[in-house]
C-alpha cells in the first residue's frame, strides 16, 4: 500500500501586463475613491492626487488594449468627467555618475 502525499496547489502567476499607460483622471460631481478603483481594477499599479487640469494620474499594467479600453470605460462608469490615456513607451532612468579618482 503505498501512502498519499498531499500536495498545494501552486499559486496561479498574474497574467503579464506588458501595456503600461498612463490615465489623467478629472472628477465628476463627486471625486473617485482610489482605493475602491485599486481593488476592482488590478490595472492600477498607483496613483497621484493634482491639483492643475487633472485630479488623478494613475499608472496603469495592463494586458492588452482590451484591457486598457476596459480600464477607462470603467473610470467614467465610476464617475470621471474625462479620462485622458497616454501609452509609456519606455521608462527613462537617470545614468549612475561614473565615478574617477581624484588626483
Amino acid at each position: 500500500m503505498s501512502a498519499l502525499h498531499l500536495v498545494p496547489e501552486a499559486p496561479r502567476p498574474e497574467p503579464a501586463r506588458p501595456l503600461q499607460a498612463l490615465a489623467r483622471v478629472s472628477f465628476g460631481p463627486v471625486p473617485l475613491d482610489f482605493d475602491r478603483l485599486v481593488a476592482e481594477l488590478p490595472a492600477v499599479q498607483s496613483g497621484l492626487a493634482l491639483a492643475g487640469g487633472a485630479d488623478l494620474e494613475l499608472r496603469l499594467a495592463c494586458t492588452g488594449p482590451e484591457e486598457l479600453r476596459a480600464v477607462s470605460a470603467a473610470l467614467l462608469r465610476a464617475g470621471a468627467a474625462h479620462v485622458h490615456v497616454d501609452l509609456v513607451l519606455r521608462a527613462l532612468v537617470p545614468a549612475r555618475p561614473t565615478l574617477r579618482p581624484v588626483p
